[in-house]
């Protein structure tokens, strides 16, 4: 069955790559707005019978889910055989719980909401916090790639005598992963989290490392500050200038150039989210 790929806007390099490794079909539409506000959407590609992909990265969430919805409900109108989002980063997983009373608990909300539009979703490394699987909250098939293996190969390619810090104890799991596979050390620091942008991190003894070029890794690098915590606590260690890899590269507001002017050797992501950062290619992973 003939597969057809629409990248919404933002994410034509990464489909362009999914493309060429499905030998599907590229598929045009026009989406504009109203002076008003409102999003147009027009197919111009036949999808009639066919698979299709939407490809839709969902960091800053809110601005793309009504095109995503308006172009899923009209591929299906149109006939599509089956609707499979691709959404590398997948948002709304933060708020997983009630922290306090009258919260919303819209990592649900919104898994209901995009299970009511499209068939199936791909995703990588979704931040699971309290859920064991994206099945407890998303009702249609989901397939969750992880880009440990690409962060261990860049890592063995580009870095001698690296030392693998994780954040936190949730970050124990992968960073082991990664560090196995790049026959690397790894420690993982403590950290405490009053708020978005108040964190602390306890640095453990690093003495034995001191050869060693600090490699901190995260799933998400959003506003920074568990990166800049630790670069100042390796720094004032006389440990090397760190090199930070995140797998998302969702950078608020000037984390990126905070990072970078903290003394940070080299800032490296994956391509989920597109970013100056991103070095690492994981769209072998998003196959269908």
């Amino acid at each position: 069955m003939k597969k057809i790929f629409f990248a919404l806007p933002g994410n034509e390099n990464l489909t362009d790559r999914l493309i060429q490794r499905e030998n599907a079909e590229k598929g045009a539409f026009e989406l504009r707005q109203f002076p008003d506000g409102e999003t147009y959407i027009r197919i111009l590609s036949s999808v009639k019978n066919k698979i299709v992909v939407l490809v839709c990265t969902l960091h800053q969430p809110d601005a793309k889910l009504l095109p995503l919805y308006f172009l899923s409900k009209k591929v299906k109108e149109m006939g599509a055989n089956t609707l499979t989002l691709v959404a590398p980063y997948l948002s709304y997983m933060r708020q997983d719980t009630i922290f306090n009373p009258g919260e919303a608990v819209t990592s649900t909300y919104f898994a209901h909401l995009v299970s009511g539009f499209v068939d199936s979703l791909i995703t990588i490394d979704p931040h699971l916090h309290r859920r064991s699987s994206l099945s407890e909250i998303y009702t249609i098939p989901t397939k969750v790639a992880h880009a440990a293996n690409h962060i261990s190969e860049w890592i063995k390619t580009n870095i001698d005598f690296p030392l693998l810090i994780g954040p936190d104890g949730e970050s124990e799991q992968w960073v082991s992963e990664v560090a196995k596979k790049a026959n690397a050390p790894y420690i993982i620091l403590t950290k405490i989290r009053r708020g978005d942008r108040d964190v602390e991190v306890s640095i453990p003894h690093i003495d034995i490392y001191k050869n060693h070029i600090p490699v901190l890794i995260d799933d998400i690098i959003s506003t920074g500050r568990t990166m800049l915590e630790t670069i100042g606590h390796l720094k004032a260690a006389g440990m090397k200038p760190a090199i930070c890899i995140g797998v998302h590269a969702v950078f608020a507001g000037n984390s990126f150039q905070e990072i970078k002017d903290s003394g940070a050797k080299e800032i490296i992501t994956c391509n989920t989210i597109p970013h100056k950062s991103n070095q690492i290619d994981i769209s072998d992973l998003l196959s269908l």
